[in-house]
């Protein structure tokens, strides 16, 4: 499978089923850096973010960049209710079968680098629903986060993708497509995913192509390491990976 292995039986947490909820605020075993700040704690949001300073609730996708110091992955940032249907898995690992899988992917993602995982945090949005549906769609992604303590990674995963727009971002309720993508927000306003890295300033963040646009459906087929379904980044120094130089011009500043 393209994802890591998750669930209660792999010792995972659960967020709590709340439209906009949000994980605990969680302590890192290893702290981890991400764009040269180094983080002790995060959140797994409902809504496809991990956030490093503070829960997002947010359920309308700002676009990048955001110079409101907000730091957060986003592998899926849309309007997620997982009380319509879907879990929401989190945990930190150490379990040597994992780590030696993750090692050998970024060895092969990134040849320059002689990797062995130490530490691991895997969070899983599992056929989660979307605010208003009154389908049976959902979709099923994972962020890994992963150091040995000198670099940091982070590898998403796309399995199944079936929606991109709640119903209040303007998505028809029984498809999960549509609406308009809106750069700024302050209410339910229309809009759909977005997936990338943002640092919190101005100049640091990067958006996966198709974000905030309806071809992000297809995600699932897209990579910059080969594999269908899978982005890997180094994000202590951000780096991508297998991204030809004009488009990693125009959606990366570094």
């Amino acid at each position: 499978s393209l994802l890591y292995p998750y669930g209660l039986d792999q010792g995972d947490q659960m967020n709590p089923k709340h439209d906009d909820g949000t994980s605990e605020r969680i302590t890192l075993s290893i702290p981890f850096t991400f764009y040269g700040k180094t983080h002790e704690s995060l959140f797994v949001n409902n809504n496809g973010v991990i956030s490093f300073d503070d829960p997002v609730r947010q359920y309308t996708a700002d676009p990048f960049p955001l110079a409101d110091g907000r730091t957060f992955v986003a592998p899926y940032w849309a309007d997620v209710d997982n009380v319509l249907g879907g879990d929401i898995f989190y945990r930190q690992t150490t379990d040597p079968a994992l780590l030696a899988d993750i090692s050998q992917n970024i060895n092969q993602y990134f040849p320059e680098t002689s990797f062995t995982a130490t530490w691991a945090f895997v969070a899983t949005w599992d056929h989660v629903a979307y605010y208003g549906s009154t389908s049976t769609k959902g979709n099923t992604f994972q962020a890994v986060l992963t150091t040995d303590s000198k670099t940091f990674f982070i590898i998403l995963n796309y399995w199944d993708i079936q929606w991109t727009t709640g119903a209040a971002s303007d998505g028809d309720a029984e498809t999960g497509l549509g609406g308009i993508p809106a750069h700024v927000a302050l209410t339910r306003s229309p809009q759909i995913f977005q997936a990338g890295f943002n640092s919190g300033d101005d100049t640091n963040f990067y958006n996966i192509p198709g974000s905030q646009t309806d071809a992000i459906i297809n995600i699932t087929a897209t990579s910059n390491v080969n594999v269908p379904g899978r982005w890997a980044f180094r994000v202590d120094n951000f780096q991508v990976t297998g991204v030809d130089p004009p488009q990693l011009n125009n959606d990366c500043w570094l």
